[in-house]
């Protein structure tokens, strides 16, 4: 009996251990239960709070307005314009195709505006606003307020829009805008956050482009509360960003707008500067094009006809281009032989018409030859025998260099796009560009500025201008950012100051002796006296044949086939302040082409607007009176009103 008593209190003392054990555990798990919870819901709670908000508090960015662009007058060539636009909110609208329909018969919505619409709106999270239409006159947008009930989903709104008042004027300095494209993204390794809002627009070529973070400034960002579908529920909180920065050109819009009107229909480019500074003060290409037509986006047809005139009017021709100087790289050759030593003023050189090397015919412009030769003569005469001589003697590195030092071969830092650098042949460039070993027919081609030597128009009046003044000038188009100007330093040229006066002094008598090649083309008052040295460069060859019947005159080839006219000049000779390089494409002589261009803008900087018509010879009064009257009616009128300091 007393053992079966044990056996029993045995086994209820192992059920009262388990219970204590399982107890334990059980109430182990509580408290670990309770302690967690209190770690999540009073010490971290802060941090879940945080989270929470996160999830439901958006950061959202706000465009800003893109800096405006100026001349160094004031007048705006770049700005920013109030413009109505029109988005839709897919989830809003319902029937989409049906609202599109009734909003096209409201205002003027063509068919590439529906479609791209459409796809957009597929693409879009349907509670997000999609641009349907934008630059709407104030007509438009009160009749779709009027018909607001029939048009669920359509929202007007206000936004800034790219414009440019002169139009194509400074199209090829300035540039254009538009949207941003998959390109242009994959063009930067980390892309603004700005460049991801739909149809945001960059600069896409010219100082737009090259200036594009400048001018862009900062994007503002706002706080919205969305809610579990990602609805934008109220606007939290709002900071506004910082304008682009305002820039002011070295330009002058009357001075350009001449320019451009003086060229008319030629395909052609001139490049004016300041010679003591180097800014450029007008810069143009003609023909041209309308920017604002890219702001929107261009049509296939508008594009189409750009793209396939033979003037190229969409070429920046004074920076992205180069061509054969022609004899206006005389100047180079004759003054490498004077920094060599190898030849004086009063040496003589005989021209009979051509010379002889290598078993073929260099040929001077003067089929019966220039006779006697010295240095002024060469120049004045634009003799070509002369040069291919000297050249020989002189050897293609020296002229390379000294063609450096004067600005040809190299790309400024210039703000447009696709500077050209040009070519300045050496023997080097030739067994690397063309894996050949350089001749002495290379040489004498080379220096009367034909063969491989290539020079922009911007390089030709920085060379001018360096001939001038002696001095190292640097083109410059920016002249403050936010009204601060940049320091300006130049230095001489490693060039003897001896020689570069007697080759002033035989580019003064070219547009001032009878005998000079561009008298026609001379000023008769002292303060703006051109002297300069006008270029025809060939653009084929001339076969033997066509020599011994008569070389064929430019009017009588297609016009893809006539010679270049180039001339450059500085004025007054004294005092050089204006230098001037222009281009004429196919246009024939440049002493009867370019240089009658030349002095019209010439005097037209010096004078800062019309000249008096006395600066003229007689016999061209009655012509440049006519001409003056022509030229004022296609000038853009600046007045203080459309002035804003930069």
């Amino acid at each position: 009996m007393w053992q079966k008593s044990n056996i029993v209190s045995y086994r209820h003392f192992r059920t009262a251990r388990r219970g204590l054990l399982v107890g334990g555990i059980q109430l182990g798990f509580c408290g670990l239960l309770a302690w967690r919870m209190h770690h999540l819901q009073v010490e971290k709670a802060e941090s879940f709070r945080l989270v929470a908000d996160e999830n439901r508090i958006n950061l959202r960015l706000i465009p800003n307005q893109r800096g405006e662009i100026y001349d160094r007058n004031g007048v705006k060539l770049a700005g920013n314009e109030a413009s109505y636009s029109i988005t839709m909110v897919a989830e809003d609208a319902g029937d989409i195709d049906l609202i599109l329909e009734r909003l096209s018969k409201l205002i003027n919505l063509s068919p590439e505006d529906i479609e791209r619409s459409k796809a957009e709106l597929k693409q879009s999270a349907k509670f997000l606003p999609v641009t349907i239409v934008d630059r709407l006159a104030r007509d438009d947008i009160e009749k779709i307020a009027f018909n607001a009930p029939m048009l669920p989903g359509i929202n007007p709104e206000i936004a800034f829009s790219r414009t440019y008042p002169l139009g194509e004027i400074f199209a090829h300095v300035v540039g254009y805008v538009g949207p941003v494209s998959t390109r242009d993204l994959e063009l930067r390794k980390d892309p603004d956050p700005l460049l991801r809002i739909p149809r945001f627009q960059i600069g896409k070529v010219g100082i737009e482009r090259e200036l594009e973070i400048t001018l862009r400034g900062k994007a503002g960002t706002k706080k919205v509360e969305v809610n579990a579908l990602g609805r934008v529920m109220r606007e939290i909180e709002r900071k506004e960003g910082s304008k682009g920065a305002n820039l002011k050109l070295t330009l002058d819009t009357n001075l350009q707008a001449y320019v451009r009107a003086r060229l008319g229909n030629e395909s052609a480019s001139v490049v004016v500067m300041d010679c003591n500074s180097g800014e450029i003060l007008a810069i143009c290409s003609s023909p041209a094009y309308d920017p604002n037509k890219f702001v929107r986006g261009i049509s296939f047809n508008d594009y189409g006809t750009l793209r396939d005139d033979n003037h190229r009017p969409l070429a920046s021709k004074t920076v992205q281009d180069a061509y054969p100087p022609g004899s206006t790289f005389k100047m180079v050759t004759i003054l490498a032989a004077l920094e060599a030593g190898i030849i004086n003023h009063r040496d003589k050189i005989r021209c009979n018409g051509h010379v002889e090397v290598s078993n073929r015919k260099f040929h001077c412009w003067k089929r019966d030859g220039h006779g006697n030769v010295d240095l002024v003569k060469s120049l004045r005469e634009s003799c070509d025998v002369y040069y291919y001589e000297l050249a020989q003697q002189v050897g293609i590195e020296k002229i390379a260099e000294v063609a450096r030092i004067l600005g040809l071969g190299q790309s400024f830092d210039i703000e447009m796009s696709a500077v050209t650098s040009g070519i300045v042949p050496d023997k080097l460039w030739k067994l690397s560009a063309r894996s050949r070993e350089w001749v002495v027919g290379d040489t004498v081609n080379s220096s009367i500025g034909q063969g491989y030597v290539l020079a922009s128009p911007l390089q030709l009046a920085v060379m001018i201008a360096r001939i001038a003044t002696g001095n190292q000038i640097l083109p410059r188009l920016i002249k403050s950012v936010n009204g601060v100007e940049a320091n300006k330093e130049t230095s001489k040229l490693k060039l003897k100051k001896n020689n570069l006066n007697l080759i002033r002094k035989a580019l003064f008598e070219v547009t001032n002796d009878k005998r000079g090649t561009a008298y026609d083309s001379r000023v008769l008052t002292k303060k703006s006296q051109i002297i300069g040295k006008s270029g025809t460069s060939q653009v084929r060859n001339i076969s033997a044949v066509e020599r011994t019947l008569g070389v064929l005159e430019n009017k009588d080839l297609p016009w893809e086939q006539r010679d270049h006219a180039l001339f450059v000049n500085y004025a007054p000779y004294d005092d050089p302040k204006i230098a001037v390089s222009v281009v004429v494409e196919h246009g024939g002589s440049g002493s009867t082409v370019a240089a009658p261009i030349a002095r019209d803008i010439t005097l037209q900087a010096i004078y800062k607007g019309t000249p008096p018509i006395t600066a003229y010879p007689v016999e061209d009064r009655a012509k440049i009176y006519n001409q003056q009257r022509e030229l004022k009616k296609l000038m853009p009128r600046t007045t203080k009103s459309s002035k804003v300091q930069a």
